[in-house]
């Protein structure tokens, strides 16, 4: 009798038919696109109007097998440097297709490579995949930032705490962005920006084949940075594909899928559905309990009737498969490959 979940049901419903996705149909694709982006840059929260001069520092270059690993740094925000790694294959003719690869929870960008919190190799990949190595020995150029809220990237406190990086500082960090009109998302998407435009500076990347890789939380920065940045040709989204209905609003999430507003927008598929025209493929695996199976199908149907109502339908691709939250890669990263080559 006392529960809100009947009005809380009806809130959702009434919120998504009076979208901008529902009440702009009768417009043209790129106009209903474009009017989407807008909407969704107002509610990550405004960018910067100046950026900052990158400043690019290389820490250290080693060899990591047949490929060059690179730790390095560049300026985001004003007074916000940010760690990362890079990752190429030593022998090369001519530029490379490159990959921005965005983390999800964890120990922060070292699990892209399958390393410890120490930097030493885990025997254990992890749900990870090593899958930033696994690109890069498919010859592509691999970027991996450490993203806000993560491994030495969490607050001071933490990191003294907790040298394993097992705790995140997503929702302090959240909540003090929210009380300044801010989202940890639109900062997140933001330093994604700032990566892309570092890829674009490197004289061993061909500026016209950028793609980006994104698991769980990663997908999320992903989906939003190719949403706004058209300098993405090409996006996987891995563990992260589904409904705000099916998963964020049916169990505790990170802070950061919580956008304000976006029910005024669009359900999650057609906000992930701005890279329409553009190549998209999905992961799913059947037994993810994060971002669960039968919500990602829903996605996934309405991704593919999307790129179809657009002439788009071979742009788009998915996999299903045997497996938890987790990357799989078996046809993810040879068909990013494909689709930058």
């Amino acid at each position: 009798m006392w529960s809100p979940d009947d009005y809380l049901d009806k809130l959702y419903t009434a919120t998504l038919a009076g979208s901008l996705s529902q009440t702009n149909k009768a417009d043209p694709f790129s106009t209903r696109q474009q009017k989407l982006k807008e909407g969704l840059m107002a509610a990550m929260g405004s960018f910067p109007t100046k950026r900052e001069p990158l400043q690019p520092e290389l820490l250290e270059r080693s060899d990591y097998g047949e490929l060059v690993l690179e730790k390095l740094a560049y300026s985001t925000y004003e007074g916000m440097r940010v760690p990362a790694y890079a990752l190429y294959p030593r022998e090369r003719t001519g530029k490379l297709p490159a990959v921005l690869a965005n983390h999800g929870h964890g120990i922060g960008q070292r699990a892209a490579l399958g390393l410890n919190p120490d930097g030493t190799l885990a025997a254990d990949p992890g749900i990870h995949n090593r899958f930033a190595v696994e690109l890069a020995r498919r010859g592509m150029f691999v970027l991996v930032p450490e993203i806000i809220g993560f491994g030495d990237r969490r607050l001071r406190e933490h990191v003294e705490t907790d040298p394993q990086a097992s705790s995140y500082s997503c929702l302090p960090i959240a909540l003090q962005l929210l009380m300044c009109g801010m989202t940890i998302a639109g900062f997140r998407v933001y330093e994604a920006v700032r990566a892309l435009d570092y890829l674009e500076e490197r004289e061993e990347v061909d500026r016209e084949r950028i793609g980006t890789l994104g698991f769980s939380g990663g997908g999320l920065i992903a989906s939003l940075t190719a949403a706004v940045d058209e300098r993405i040709r090409a996006a996987v989204l891995c563990g992260y594909a589904s409904t705000y209905k099916g998963s964020i609003l049916q169990q505790p999430h990170c802070v950061d899928n919580y956008v304000p507003g976006m029910l005024h927008l669009a359900e999650q598929p057609e906000i992930i559905g701005l890279l329409a025209p553009r190549p998209l493929f999905i992961e799913a695996g059947e037994q993810d309990t994060v971002f669960p199976v039968q919500p990602a199908r829903e996605a996934i149907y309405r991704l593919k009737t999307k790129y179809a109502s657009c002439g788009a339908e071979t742009q788009f691709d998915f996999d299903v498969f045997r497996g938890g939250h987790e990357i799989s890669g078996r046809k993810s990263f040879d068909w990013l490959k494909r689709k930058l080559s």
